[in-house]
């Protein structure tokens, strides 16, 4: 779109973000934890770290394909860290995006873990191969 284009006529850098962020929403989408869900139990999940790496420019008119895998989780799905490679038609890679992030209670503004039914679905995201399981702190 041209409002993701910058002074130097490629994709601006927060449109990676924006990219990632859609393509992990799309995720939850197809695997049933919809906006539906996360309104009824009001829950949402944050960002503690984004981080983006740009190897190429993506120019206007350029189509993208994203991939989304969960590189990290606690058991319990309250924290989880998510990798995304955004690559060109022409299969160059573009970008990696790279995040950690938590659930909130929206109405206590507290982090949470999710509910046993939520968690199974949020399990069922595909791993990276280099996926780890994050231990809960010591306290």
């Amino acid at each position: 779109m041209w409002s993701q284009i910058d002074a130097n006529r490629h994709l601006r850098h927060s449109a990676y973000a924006d990219f990632g962020a859609q393509a992990r929403l799309n995720l939850l989408n197809s695997i049933g934890l919809d906006d539906t869900i996360f309104s009824e139990l009001n829950i949402g999940p944050i960002l503690f770290r984004e981080e983006l790496l740009y190897y190429r420019e993506i120019m206007a008119g350029d189509k993208v394909f994203v991939t989304c895998e969960m590189t990290r989780a606690r058991a319990d799905g309250s924290r989880f860290s998510f990798r995304h490679e955004i690559f060109r038609s022409d299969l160059i890679k573009a970008a990696v995006i790279n995040i950690d992030g938590a659930w909130i209670d929206l109405n206590k503004r507290k982090l949470i873990s999710l509910p046993d039914e939520i968690n199974l679905k949020f399990n069922t995201i595909p791993k990276s191969i280099d996926f780890d399981e994050i231990q809960p702190r010591l306290e």
